[in-house]
């Protein structure tokens, strides 16, 4: 017997039955997709906090037991064992590759990795100091008119291939361009004798002097970051990809939405907070007082870096990422860079602070990503290029399921409740009396 729930309207007394629809995983599902006809009324839930937009198969959280799984892999394993393009792999088929399929699938991202001259030279047109997410949202943008429909069927087997091969490659290169514009530096065209992520290292820092070589550490630990944020269900910017996606939009197109999506501070911008928190405590001295003011329900000032929307226990992906964080501060000796030094001893007093302990405020993988970019050079307006690097393989994983399930694909339609103005009859100017109203723009405009 299928599991239903019932809805009563307590004015009417009518009652109104759903369906329940239970997933493999986690909790289930009122099918309300047919409220309106049965109710005459829409569902409220802003934010979707409590909104299933879709099924899938790719990604899931259990924010309370702390964890995450891909295709049914913990992140502890897939990070332990595997390296970024495998997890791509993953992702987008469904099962880990074997030899032969893992060296051909890390064949065409390499072989794919090098832009168009003509896109090279879109670079020039934005200002030298755009932000480089700026850039990416255009540069990505751009991809669609070299990759339009009337080449590619981005319905098919073959097109979607495209679309997901080219964009896997080429964002790391498309990121590295815009980072070495920003310094006024030459572009530095992708090495194929490299890995993933050593060449992707390579792009951001090598120069016409002298190639620069990436240690184990860095790489390890750029490669670590790489997955941990390749996916993470339907977040803010995979939900605006998906949403792209479903009027049929060019792929190109959607995963350039993505980037703007997650281009927000409060998205993507999480790590960034977490070194701006840094600069503001400035010294060791300080921190007591600041641990003080994040205890204070009456201050405005929060921990960056701690605690998580989504994970009430832990973040398992802070857990994986502190090992390589560590093993490159290590390797850089944060003696000699106070800011990393600062973040060490935040972190050891966090972790043992009854207060933090209680509260399960641990650090989140935000805090240790932000601490890794930092050590490996890099200047925090990069620090969510490098995440849109990452989630490209989620955003792309995603459409593919989307558009793959031809059949259920609606364009997505979110209704409103609407609080305006009733129905108005329309008065010619010279009828019109002066009335208090909210202008859009403010008394005197320069």
């Amino acid at each position: 017997m299928k599991k239903k729930i019932t809805i009563i309207d307590n004015n009417s007394g009518k009652k109104f039955d759903f369906s329940v629809i239970k997933g493999s995983n986690g909790p289930s599902v009122v099918d309300l997709s047919n409220f309106y006809e049965k109710t005459g009324m829409f569902v409220y839930d802003p934010g979707f906090k409590s909104t299933a937009s879709c099924h899938s198969a790719i990604t899931f959280i259990d924010g309370e037991k702390g964890k995450l799984l891909h295709r049914g892999y913990s992140i502890e394993d897939l990070a332990k064992y595997s390296d970024y393009p495998e997890v791509c792999f993953l992702l987008l088929n469904g099962e880990l590759p074997n030899k032969e399929q893992k060296k051909k699938f890390n064949d065409i991202l390499t072989h794919h990795t090098m832009l168009h001259e003509q896109i090279q030279r879109f670079y020039s047109g934005f200002r030298r100091d755009s932000h480089p997410m700026a850039i990416m949202v255009g540069i990505v943008g751009a991809l669609s008119s070299f990759y339009s429909e009337k080449t590619h069927d981005f319905s098919s087997i073959e097109g979607k291939w495209v679309a997901v091969s080219r964009l896997l490659a080429k964002m790391p290169t498309i990121a590295a361009i815009a980072y070495k514009y920003s310094l006024g530096q030459p572009f530095i065209y992708p090495n194929n004798n490299l890995n993933y992520s050593e060449n992707f290292l390579h792009m951001l820092f090598s120069t016409p002097c002298g190639n620069f070589k990436p240690t184990k550490a860095q790489t390890d630990a750029l490669d670590k970051l790489l997955i941990l944020h390749a996916d993470h269900e339907q977040n803010a910017s995979t939900s605006t990809v998906k949403m792209a996606g479903s009027s049929g939009a060019n792929p190109f197109a959607c995963i350039a939405a993505g980037v703007a999506s997650l281009w927000g501070p409060a998205h993507g911008g999480a790590n960034e907070s977490v070194i701006r928190m840094l600069y503001e405590i400035k010294n060791e001295k300080n921190i007591a007082s600041f641990i003080k003011r994040a205890k204070d329900k009456n201050d405005p000032f929060r921990l960056m870096g701690f605690g998580h929307r989504v994970y009430k226990n832990y973040d398992p992906r802070a857990s994986v990422i502190r090992k390589y964080c560590h093993n490159l501060l290590k390797e850089l000796n944060p003696e000699n860079f106070p800011l990393l030094k600062l973040a060490t001893k935040l972190e050891d007093i966090a972790l043992n602070d009854k207060y933090f302990i209680e509260k399960k405020l641990y650090p989140n993988v935000d805090f240790y990503s932000g601490i890794i970019l930092k050590a490996l050079g890099l200047p925090e307006s990069m620090f969510t290029v490098i995440f849109a690097v990452s989630r490209t393989i989620g955003w792309i994983s995603q459409w593919k399921e989307m558009t793959d399930d031809i059949n259920k694909t609606q364009i997505s339609r979110p209704r409103q409740l609407y609080i305006g103005e009733k129905k108005r009859v329309f008065k010619k100017i010279s009828e019109r009396s002066m009335r208090k109203n909210k202008q859009m723009f403010p008394n005197e405009i320069s």
